[in-house]
């Protein structure tokens, strides 16, 4: 195949349209991570449903990007900053689809939670499932405009989910070790709020990549000691 170089705002439209795309994904999993945090919540498991539906969308956007990653990187070889963006996008894309994947666990442990016999109210979970939506949705507006101040801010909010996840599973506990019966509705809670905790390190994860594409440099291993590794 003979190389194509794109006219520059042939280019900028590209990009412009991979981005757009990007965005349509993030919102849908923003918006499948919302369904089964309202299914856990509220015992709903027809949330299941619409939280799998939305999933297969997902999937085709994820392989759309792709597409359009290889056909950028085939016709015009991007250089320096624009490389970088093609490949933030395409990391990015690789989160917000197992995002999505841990909305699907999540949205398995509502179905669950309306067989079991149902714990006192946890307000935790649904405040933990607002926020790392909310990351998501600030991390990926970091992108778009290549805010690196607001990135690090969402990267902050990752030791807010990480202590709302250990107290979260004190009060479980609690509960499972004065009542027996509470015992699998406990350990399905726990499940449905480590899901919540790793949507939480990927929108983390997304944050670091907008400061590696403002500011040229990693610095996902400069962060505390101690922290939970965001790999797969």
């Amino acid at each position: 195949m003979t190389d194509q170089i794109l006219p520059g705002s042939h280019f900028d439209a590209k990009l412009t349209a991979l981005q757009n795309l990007l965005l349509e994904m993030a919102g849908r999993s923003e918006e499948m991570v919302r369904l089964a945090v309202n299914g856990v919540v509220h015992r709903d498991p027809a949330r299941a449903g619409e939280v799998r539906a939305a999933e297969d969308r997902i999937d085709q956007l994820e392989l759309q990007i792709d597409e359009r990653v290889m056909e950028l990187l085939a016709l015009q070889r991007p250089m320096a900053g624009d490389l970088r963006f093609v490949f933030v996008v395409l990391k990015a894309c690789r989160d917000i689809e197992r995002i999505g994947d841990h909305a699907v666990n999540i949205a398995g442990a509502g179905e669950r939670a309306a067989v079991h016999p149902p714990l006192p109210e946890i307000l935790e979970i649904a405040e933990i499932g607002d926020l790392v939506r909310r990351m998501l949705g600030r991390a990926l507006g970091a992108l778009v405009n290549r805010d690196a101040d607001t990135a690090r801010a969402v990267i902050a909010e990752d030791k807010v989910v990480d202590a709302l996840r250990y107290s979260t599973f004190d009060i479980i506990m609690s509960y499972m070790s004065h009542q027996a019966r509470y015992i699998p509705a406990g350990m399905n809670m726990i499940l449905a709020v480590q899901n919540l905790e790793r949507i939480g390190d990927l929108a983390t994860n997304i944050a670091e990549e907008v400061v590696f594409l403002v500011e040229g440099h990693s610095i996902k291993h400069n962060r505390s000691a101690g922290h939970d590794e965001h790999g797969p």
